[in-house]
């Protein structure tokens, strides 16, 4: 019997094993039911490698390298050279995207770490918010934890870092989003004034404003020197799943499960435009990095490409058979990437729409992508537990 290849199922917890016997290739399955936050992964791993004639040292060695439970996200420096995942199994691990090469498991979290960054354009500093309430900021070049932010009071599913590296601001369940003092590790303020969870948040480019958005079908724009409100942005009839800012910071695009994205004036509040024709939820918008472009992801498996002057609809992203969760626009502005439920991510070109690339291999659903700063590389983080990096 030779073993072909190794499956992690998110639940039930377990993990299935394709063999291959008498030149047929079977499957067995080893149920992990009492799998908990606790669970020792060492001795698990060697309980199952002592178990299982199958798993050979390669696939331990395998194991190990991998996250033991599906990944929540993925991240790049700004040079690309390294990104990071975070993952239900509490950690974060931080890859040399030359080489795939694990090198090094940020630990200390009790519960699934949700959302990371990189302090870009720096990238010495790793931030990761988790569903244990916490968030904790570490050293990308040794591993060390300088601080564990504490006072959110349920889970953390949002953060950024100000483009200063100054602050680190966090969206929580709780409804609040909080600055912290990446220097003295101390909460700044809190930023009150959302009546349901804070999804997303994003820094303009001079770090004075902040923009969350929130289950409340609000967005809301802060200053971030008083921590006080400059604008509620309110219109939308779904919850608000993504804002983001334009690169000169003259508008925020908010997306929203009511179908609609609403693109914003910040100087004002007032909605400039509202961005129609997709028949399910909008679950991710973008703008390209001149802020000329404007790109959404829906539940009804397309994408569309925006002008941001006239924000009318300038092509339609057709060929994902399930719902599209991420899109990014490459540096260059000429290409789109999308990742789906449909196990695959593709490459469209802006300017006809028409698909570059299909990426194939993951056996999950694909919710996280991202291009590195020369466009050239691409990591895509799926339910499958793996990571893949695409050139």
């Amino acid at each position: 019997m030779r073993l072909k290849r190794l499956h992690i199922r998110y639940y039930p917890p377990g993990i299935f094993l394709d063999y291959e016997k008498g030149g047929d290739v079977r499957t067995k399955s080893i149920d992990l039911l009492d799998l908990t936050p606790e669970t020792d992964v060492n001795e698990l791993v060697s309980n199952i490698r002592a178990a299982e004639p199958l798993i050979t040292s390669s696939c331990v060695e395998q194991v190990l390298h991998a996250h033991i439970l599906p990944l929540t996200n993925v991240a790049f420096n700004k040079s690309g050279s390294r990104f990071i995942t975070g993952s239900y199994d509490r950690t974060c691990k931080i890859w040399d995207t030359a080489s795939g090469e694990e090198l090094d498991t940020l630990q200390g979290h009790k519960n699934v770490v949700y959302a990371i960054a990189f302090n870009n354009p720096y990238g010495d500093k790793v931030a990761t918010g988790s569903f244990d309430k916490t968030c904790k900021l570490w050293s990308a070049e040794t591993g060390k934890c300088f601080y564990t932010f504490r006072g959110h009071t349920a889970e953390i599913v949002c953060l950024a870092f100000n483009p200063q590296s100054t602050f680190v601001a966090t969206g929580s369940m709780d409804t609040t989003a909080k600055l912290w003092d990446v220097e003295s590790g101390e909460e700044a303020c809190t930023l009150a004034g959302h009546f349901a969870e804070v999804i997303s948040l994003a820094f303009n480019t001079t770090g004075d404003r902040l923009v969350t958005g929130s289950f409340d079908h609000t967005a809301i724009l802060w200053d971030v020197p008083s921590g006080r409100k400059v604008y509620i942005l309110a219109g939308h009839r779904g919850e608000i799943s993504c804002v983001q800012f334009n690169w000169d910071c003259s508008l925020i695009a908010t997306a929203s499960l009511d179908k609609t994205c609403k693109v914003w004036d910040v100087d004002s509040g007032k909605c400039l435009a509202t961005l129609l024709g997709h028949s399910d939820e909008i679950l991710d918008v973008c703008f390209n990095y001149t802020g000329q472009l404007i790109a959404t992801a829906s539940a009804d498996g397309t994408s569309r490409v925006y002008s941001a002057e006239t924000f009318q609809c300038l092509c339609k992203l057709e060929g994902h058979k399930e719902e599209i969760s991420k899109v990014c626009f490459n540096p260059q502005g000429r290409c789109i990437l999308t990742a789906s439920m449909d196990k695959t991510a593709r490459v469209w070109c802006v300017s006809t729409g028409a698909c570059l690339q299909v990426l194939e291999g993951h056996t999950d659903e694909i919710f996280s992508c991202a291009f590195n700063y020369e466009g050239d590389t691409i990591i895509t983080g799926s339910k499958d537990n793996t990571c893949r990096i695409w050139h």
